[in-house]
């Protein structure tokens, strides 16, 4: 029997009785991987237009952390890993994640993240940013339940330092995640097809909608999710939360921000910075690989300012939602959901506008 499939806009968060007095009190302490922790669970997209040092360092300061993409020589990519290491180094971040949460101990590490794929150079790649300062890694393919990702985590995990997690994805499945959870991985990217630039499902017809992806995955896997895709609002962040996640992949909602990659360009109706999917023919082609497989487009999107206020504005509604639950943190945030009805989803939104 086929079941029905759902994403966010198919739900929404059922209010519970609450004795939150204070929403700037609510812990948004989480996990992102088997031993490194995060005060905000937000994690910053290893796409060429999301996230380098500048965005490293700013979702740092906020708390989460930022993926350094793969789209680099693995020289450029570790001077940009090492750019965030000599800012986490000067001991400003474990005094502010002090002062972000209570739950922050001394003896927690700060997460520094970049990616690799599973070809080529990965080996050499995930050894000299280990070198650099990074202690998780992150295996970035489109298609995570694959034999070369089995491989690659074994070979990583006979490699490198024991202190090194590894996040591994995308995958879609419950069994994906039993398996990757038996091939040693820490952490676990989730979702395929869902990103606003990404046409794999159109292209292959292959996808599983984020709320029923996430709902079969958590209840199978001990390890922390990390919800990717398909997130435009902190009420998405919220949901994909509520269904056992610990953090969440954020790529549009902070591209085209003062600290993503990519030049301002200035047009007669605004300011605007590029955006472009990991696998997307201008990527592929920008880097220098071959033109085949395209599953994503690109585009230009209005310039957003700071990225700290976009970062502050998805925490003040997270917290806000943990409110309406009567969570004091992300343990205890486990609302109810109900499936709502297209004109359920018009009337949760400005509806006289």
């Amino acid at each position: 029997m086929r079941r029905h499939a759902y994403t966010y806009d198919d739900i929404q968060l059922v209010p519970s009785f609450s004795k939150v007095i204070s929403r700037k009190n609510i812990s948004l302490f989480t996990k992102v991987s088997q031993h490194y922790y995060l005060c905000a669970p937000f994690v910053a997209s290893c796409m060429d237009t999301v996230c380098e040092s500048k965005m490293a360092i700013k979702m740092a300061e906020a708390g989460g952390v930022g993926c350094i993409h793969r789209f680099l020589s693995i020289e450029n990519e570790c001077k940009e890993v090492e750019t965030v290491v000599d800012y986490i180094k000067k001991n400003i971040l474990q005094k502010k994640w002090s002062t972000l949460s209570n739950d922050w101990k001394e003896e927690f590490a700060i997460p520094v993240m970049a990616a690799v794929g599973v070809n080529e150079d990965f080996v050499e790649r995930a050894i000299a940013l280990v070198n650099a300062g990074v202690n998780i890694i992150l295996i970035d393919v489109a298609h995570g339940h694959h034999e070369l990702v089995q491989k690659a985590i074994a070979k990583l995990k006979s490699v490198l330092p024991k202190h090194v997690d590894i996040i591994a994805g995308n995958i879609a499945s419950a069994q994906a995640a039993k398996d990757l959870e038996n091939w040693g991985a820490d952490g676990l990217r989730v979702g395929v097809g869902g990103g606003s630039l990404c046409t794999t499902r159109l292209k292959t017809g292959f996808g599983v909608p984020n709320v029923t992806c996430l709902e079969d995955i958590n209840a199978v896997t001990t390890l922390p999710v990390m919800a990717d895709g398909g997130i435009r609002t902190s009420g998405d962040i919220a949901k994909a939360l509520a269904l056992g996640s610990q953090t969440v992949m954020l790529g549009s909602l902070i591209a085209g921000t003062k600290e993503s990659p990519g030049q301002i360009i200035e047009k007669n109706n605004g300011l605007f910075k590029r955006y472009r999917g990991a696998a997307s023919l201008e990527t592929k082609t920008a880097h220098g690989k071959e033109q085949r497989n395209v599953e994503g487009e690109s585009t230009v999107i209005p310039f957003k300012g700071g990225v700290k206020f976009v970062l502050q504005g998805l925490q003040d509604g997270l917290r806000s939602a943990l409110s309406y639950s009567g969570a004091n943190n992300l343990k205890e945030f486990k609302p109810d959901y109900l499936i709502v009805t297209n004109a359920g989803l018009t009337e949760a939104k400005p509806h006289l506008l």
